[in-house]
């Protein structure tokens, strides 16, 4: 998937912000924790505040990627 998703972000370069998160890194368990994190890969859409829209886990498709980009841009 990390194709993929790597494509996406660069094509969406200034309008979609992508960070990656290491979820070996125990530095990260505060925020896994409060994400909600539990399995790999999961993918959480945030608004410009923060705000979750939506969390997709396991394999998601590039068109539902595109989809949801374009439903929130």
């Amino acid at each position: 998937m990390a194709p993929m998703v790597h494509g996406l972000e660069a094509e969406y370069s200034g309008k979609v912000k992508f960070t990656y998160l290491d979820a070996d890194d125990p530095r990260t368990d505060v925020f896994q924790q409060t994400l909600g994190f539990y399995y790999q890969p999961e993918f959480y859409f945030l608004d410009a505040s923060g705000n979750l829209i939506k969390k997709l886990v396991g394999f998601i498709s590039e068109d539902e990627f595109r989809s949801l980009f374009e439903e929130n841009l």
